[in-house]
């Protein structure tokens, strides 16, 4: 499978309450769609990206949207979260790296392990990075303590 690893990103909270709350995606919709008008534009562009569902993650991707659903068996507690695609061209998961920091806060990674086919790779991992970059910087900016 091919890794594309997002930026590490701080996150001020927890790793265990980080991880219960992405474990638990409508918390994030409920609390987007409550503070809609407090997101500012970029952060907004970010989101039109991404949907939110009882169990589920849709991203838009090079392939079109992908939906994500949470995988029990491949997530570790307060360390890891794994979202693989049910239906897809490709297999593809969605791996959140959590790292506990000793001030409480969290270093986050968004990956994304995809398998694809060589030729097809080089038409798309530009955008894939991006879209790993993209997701780990939306992860950062949502306030996980008040969810």
């Amino acid at each position: 499978m091919e890794s594309f690893k997002g930026n590490p990103q701080s996150i001020a909270c927890d790793a265990a309450t980080i991880y219960s709350k992405l474990t638990n995606p409508s918390l994030i919709k409920q609390q987007i769609e409550i503070n809609a008008d407090k997101i500012d534009d970029q952060a907004r562009q970010h989101l039109d990206a991404v949907k939110f569902g009882e169990d589920s993650i849709s991203i838009q991707s090079p392939m079109g949207e992908v939906t994500l659903a949470l995988d029990h068996e491949g997530s570790i507690p307060g360390e890891k979260v794994v979202y693989t695609a049910s239906q897809s061209p490709v297999p593809i998961n969605m791996v959140i790296n959590l790292e506990a920091q000793p001030d409480e806060t969290t270093m986050s990674t968004a990956e994304l392990q995809l398998k694809l086919p060589f030729f097809m790779r080089k038409m798309v991992e530009s955008q894939l990075q991006e879209g790993a970059n993209r997701f780990g910087e939306l992860l950062a900016r949502i306030p996980f303590d008040r969810l």
